[in-house]
C-alpha cells in the first residue's frame, strides 16, 4: 500500500528556542498514525539531532534533511554530506526543491548525482519537481516535468526507484498563497505516476508515494489529499504552526 505522508519543510526558519518549542508542541499533538501513514520533519541542519531526540519515541515519525552535497566528502566548506546525515540517523533528504534549483542553480544532472549518493548511503530521497508559471500558462507543464523526471531519475533501477518519494510542487504556488486546484494536482500526479509505471514497471509506479507541495494548509489539505493519486503533502509555511500542521496530518487518507 502507498504510504500517506505529511512532510514538513521548515526551510530557513526558527531559532533554537523556536525549534524546541515547535517540536514540543508537535510531539504533544500528533495523532496516532495508521501503519501506512508517516510524518516527516525536514528541519534546518543545526536542529537535526534535536528533532531526532523529540521524535525517536514516536511511531512513524521521521526526520529529514533539506539538502545534501553530491560528493561523499572533501574540501567543500559549509556543505553537508550524506554520510554526515546518515551518522545522525536521518533517513530522508529533500533533493531538487525548486528553491535549490532557482536560487542555487541546481541542474537536473546535479540533482541526479545527489540522488545517487543518497541511495548509496541507504537514505530515501524526496525528489521535487514542478513547473514555473510561464510553463503552466503555455500548457506545457507535462513536458517540462517529464524532462525533470527523465534527466534526474531515468538512470535508476526499478529497485532504486522504489525507495524514492516524489513531491510535485508547482513553482507558481510555493509561498504565494496560490494553490493548484485538486483537479490540477491530480492531473499532474497521474502524469507522474504513469511515467514512473511506464519507465520502472506498474508495481513500482502504483506503490510510489507522490506528494503535493505548494501552499498546502489546514483549509485545503483534505480536498487535495482526497484525490486518488495524491498521497499527502510537502508543507512549507503551514508546518511552522503546530496546530495547523497537525490538522494537515489529520487530513491524510
Amino acid at each position: 500500500m502507498k504510504k500517506q505522508i505529511a512532510a514538513a519543510n521548515w526551510k530557513m526558519n526558527t531559532t533554537l528556542g523556536q525549534a524546541t518549542s515547535l517540536l514540543q508542541q508537535l510531539k504533544g499533538q500528533f495523532p496516532v498514525l495508521e501503519q501506512y501513514q508517516q510524518i516527516i520533519l525536514a528541519v534546518p541542519f543545526p536542529y537535526l539531532s534535536l528533532a531526532q531526540t523529540y521524535t525517536q519515541s514516536l511511531q512513524n515519525v521521521y526526520v529529514a534533511a533539506q539538502n545534501c552535497h553530491h560528493k561523499a566528502s572533501g574540501a567543500y566548506t559549509g556543505e553537508i554530506s550524506v554520510e554526515m546525515l546518515q551518522s545522525l540517523n536521518v533517513q530522508y533528504v529533500i533533493i531538487g526543491h525548486s528553491e535549490r534549483r532557482n536560487y542555487f542553480n541546481e541542474s537536473n544532472a546535479l540533482i541526479a548525482e545527489k540522488i545517487n549518493i543518497a541511495l548509496q548511503y541507504n537514505m530515501q530521497p524526496i525528489f521535487c519537481c514542478g513547473e514555473p508559471l510561464e510553463i503552466r500558462k503555455a500548457g506545457t507543464q507535462n513536458n517540462f516535468v517529464t524532462q525533470q523526471l527523465q534527466e534526474s531519475l531515468q538512470h535508476l533501477t526499478a529497485e532504486e526507484m522504489s525507495k524514492m518519494v516524489v513531491a510535485y510542487e508547482p513553482i507558481w504556488a510555493i509561498g504565494t498563497g496560490e494553490t493548484a486546484t485538486a483537479a490540477q494536482a491530480e492531473d499532474m500526479h497521474t502524469h507522474i505516476r504513469n511515467w514512473i509505471s511506464k519507465t520502472f514497471g506498474i508495481s513500482v509506479g502504483s506503490a510510489l508515494s507522490i506528494l503535493y507541495g505548494g501552499s498546502v494548509n489546514a483549509n485545503n489539505a483534505q480536498e487535495i489529499f482526497s484525490r486518488s493519486n495524491v498521497d499527502g503533502g510537502l508543507v512549507g509555511g503551514a508546518s511552522l504552526k503546530a496546530a495547523e500542521f497537525v490538522h494537515i496530518v489529520e487530513a491524510l487518507k
